[in-house]
């Protein structure tokens, strides 16, 4: 298994070069990743995911108590580490693009990646982020809504959508949700793809991806809203969404670092 990640992997010592991109390129992403996602469907392996994860996340926060007010934060701080989760993702994008046999259960083959310690310090940085992100959207819910006691569910809803503290805290929130989200895509548009594909180290692979953003700053930005979009729009369908929508971008994520990295 080793000798196939090598065959099809290339050394670059020096800083690749870096392509300028427009919408048109944004929309060839998707597109590939549309074709790549039917040709090789994993919605139920998400859904398996997903829905645990969620119905644990959203019992708990039903019960009241500390988790309740923090639901919208855990929840859309996943996207923070969902570059983690699309790693499977890329490595089937990677094997279909070089037209070896494709099936959802090789995603499971990229533990055996001789970047795997760069990917697992790489996710962990991203943990770390997701936590922080944590610790900073209740510094936002004291700062805005107090320390008292906030109530049923359906109270917290109707404070946070009904008074100006409530909005306060959706505008704050959002805004540093937003600074949060934007250091996330800088770091990782492009380096756990090109983690996969090459043998460079992490910090060649970090600097990669900033680079891409600060040579294609609009694109990237366009890049960003299109996937919260379509991460909100796969929330909103009650979770279920998702399942087609983090595959389908994690596809067009290996694309638009084809069209990106020289």
């Amino acid at each position: 298994m080793a000798e196939i990640w090598m065959e099809h992997r290339h050394a670059s010592a020096a800083e690749p070069a870096i392509r300028r991109i427009g919408p048109s390129d944004l929309a060839g992403a998707l597109a590939d990743g549309w074709r790549d996602f039917l040709a090789t469907p994993t919605q139920l392996v998400f859904l398996a995911l997903i829905y645990p994860i969620v119905g644990v996340l959203a019992a708990r926060a039903a019960w009241g108590g500390s988790l309740m007010p923090l639901f919208f934060p855990l929840v859309s701080g996943f996207a923070l580490v969902g570059p983690v989760a699309a790693l499977g993702i890329y490595e089937l994008s990677r094997r279909r693009e070089r037209g070896m046999p494709v099936s959802a259960l090789d995603a499971l083959d990229v533990r055996y990646s001789p970047a795997l310690p760069s990917i697992l310090t790489l996710g962990v940085v991203l943990l770390v982020i997701f936590v922080v992100w944590i610790a900073a959207a209740r510094e936002v819910l004291l700062a805005t809504l107090g320390a008292g006691p906030l109530g049923s569910p359906l109270e917290f809803w109707h404070r946070v959508t009904g008074t100006e503290e409530g909005w306060r805290l959706i505008l704050l929130g959002n805004g540093v949700g937003f600074l949060f989200a934007a250091l996330v895509l800088s770091i990782t548009v492009v380096s756990f793809p090109m983690l996969l594909d090459r043998l460079v180290g992490i910090d060649v692979a970090v600097r990669t991806s900033l680079r891409a953003v600060a040579a294609n700053p609009l694109p990237m930005a366009l890049w960003g809203l299109i996937v919260a979009v379509l991460l909100a729009a796969g929330c909103a369908l009650l979770f279920a969404g998702l399942a087609v929508v983090i595959p389908v971008l994690g596809h067009a994520t290996w694309h638009l670092y084809r069209r990106v990295v020289v």
